[in-house]
């Protein structure tokens, strides 16, 4: 009996070496591809992990910390996640496009604003410093010599807050004034009494001031003297005053001897003829009688009058008056009839003809004074002496 033996033909066999031939040709590039991908997918998945993982950071907001989770990757997506807005000139420890890490330390100091005016002009302008100091000095302006800021530097900067710089100059200047001459009156027993010479002529002197002007911002502040020097001196007025006794009319002592009775008649006619009275205890010889002489009074502390006569002297009460030079010469003494012995020391525009103005120190005295019409006894230039 003979083996079954298959049949083989020329199709099969050819079809299995084809077969044979393409694996042998593409399964290198599926591998390869397969590869690929693989690894593409694995990088996919690690970048995934990566981002979704947790990190924990430190923001520090002008001073305050807090501990931020997040996950993502950039400060900027942090800070817009958490819904934390910035301005354009708030700083920042690290930019808003920086990757961040866990337990990365962020910081963030938020610009205040203020107004600063300095050298006359005023503009807004944004600090983040703590101090006015620090603020101004950040932005490049400084204080020199006298310079003034307000508030003080040491003070804390806060939102809307108004800062003033004052730029303060000094400056020293020379300043000419006169210096007003005393008159001096001296006893001279070569002239007789109500005889009067100026016996040295009275010349002002001259002193120099040194005055300090204080400019604030350009403007004139203030002005303080500093010092002074007498550049020419002061020669007083000296007038003599004469003492000698007046020669006794020889009619009065012919009366007096031979007839007692008419001396006293005598006497007052000769009284009377020479302007002869007594008053406030004084025996006084006058130049001239005015009666009925409008009385009125005035006071330095109204406004504009001053404490300088027209004479050069200081008003003084009870003893200075304004009065008309044509009726009453400057510097004369007079007796007013309830007010005592006075001195024509002043002038007035409203003071003209037979008028004085009395002085007095209190304005109200002065006002209360009223209008009075008194008699007044014109003496001279040396004050009675009592008897």
């Amino acid at each position: 009996m003979g083996v079954f033996q298959p049949e083989v033909s020329h199709d099969s066999q050819s079809s299995s070496r084809s077969f044979a031939l393409r694996w042998k040709q593409v399964n290198p590039r599926i591998v390869v591809l397969a590869g690929v991908v693989s690894i593409v997918i694995a990088l996919l998945i690690l970048l995934y992990v990566h981002g979704q993982s947790k990190k924990e950071i430190i923001l520090v907001i002008d001073g305050q910390v807090q501990t931020l989770e997040t996950r993502e990757t950039l400060l900027g997506d942090v800070l817009a996640k958490k819904q934390i807005s910035l301005q354009a000139h708030d700083e920042l420890s690290i930019g808003l496009g920086d990757e961040i890490k866990d337990g990365d330390r962020v910081v963030i100091n938020t610009a205040q604003k203020f107004a600063l005016t300095v050298d006359g002009k005023t503009q807004t302008l944004f600090t983040t410093e703590d101090t006015i100091g620090q603020a101004i000095g950040k932005l490049g302006i400084s204080l020199e010599g006298l310079d003034k800021i307000y508030p003080s530097l040491d003070t804390a900067v806060s939102a809307d807050m108004e800062i003033k710089i004052v730029r303060i100059n000094k400056q020293v200047v020379q300043r000419a004034t006169n210096l007003p001459f005393r008159v001096i009156k001296t006893a001279d027993p070569s002239l007789t009494k109500g005889t009067v010479r100026v016996a040295q002529a009275g010349k002002p002197g001259v002193m120099i001031q040194h005055i300090e002007k204080t400019y604030q911002d350009g403007e004139l502040a203030s002005m303080r003297m500093i010092g002074k020097k007498v550049q020419t001196i002061t020669k007083d007025k000296v007038i003599a005053v004469g003492t000698k006794p007046l020669p006794k009319p020889v009619v009065v002592a012919a009366i007096q001897t031979s007839k007692p009775k008419a001396t006293s008649k005598s006497t007052k006619v000769s009284a009377k003829t020479s302007n002869v009275t007594s008053k406030a205890g004084v025996d006084f010889q006058y130049k001239r009688m005015i009666k009925n002489v409008s009385m009125t009074a005035y006071s330095s502390q109204e406004p504009g009058i001053g404490t300088r006569t027209a004479s050069g002297t200081r008003v003084t009460e009870g003893r200075t008056i304004a009065v008309d030079p044509n009726v009453i010469p400057i510097g004369w003494w007079v007796y007013i009839e309830g007010l005592g012995f006075r001195r024509a020391e002043d002038t007035g525009g409203a003071i003209k003809g037979n008028k004085v103005d009395v002085y007095y120190d209190s304005l109200n005295h002065a006002r209360n004074f009223g209008r009075k019409s008194r008699t007044l006894y014109v003496i001279g230039p040396v004050k009675p002496e009592l008897n």
